[in-house]
């Protein structure tokens, strides 16, 4: 059992010529044609292919990147809030303690 892995541009814009797989000296076991647009190689799972160029993997990292970086953002503003709003919080607090209104009575005693 074989495959051929058609002739593609690489990367560099240069032509890579087909090949078949597995490839002289390879493993055995690759027989099918794997990799994306720009990068084919033999491998062993027939379902290792993908249509698009090998390049639109570093655009979902910068996607990733650009999200986690918003993310953390909006995480570092919302503690700097909650902080604030806890330092204004504690700062505002009345200093001196509540009259309750109540008197103390010894116990057993009443009063005239």
């Amino acid at each position: 059992m074989s495959s051929e892995c058609s002739s593609y541009l690489n990367a560099d814009k240069v032509l890579v010529s087909g090949f078949s797989c597995p490839r002289a000296g390879g493993d055995v076991r690759a027989v099918f044609c794997c990799g994306f647009q720009d990068v084919k190689y033999c491998c062993d799972d027939p379902h290792s292919f993908f249509p698009y160029e090998h390049s639109y993997m570093w655009w979902l990292s910068v996607g990733a990147l650009v999200g986690l970086s918003i993310a953390a953002v909006v995480l570092f503003a919302f503690i700097i809030t909650v902080c604030v709003l806890c330092y204004l919080f504690i700062s505002t607090k009345p200093r001196s303690k509540l009259d309750t209104g109540l008197s103390l009575q010894m116990a057993g005693k009443t009063c005239c």
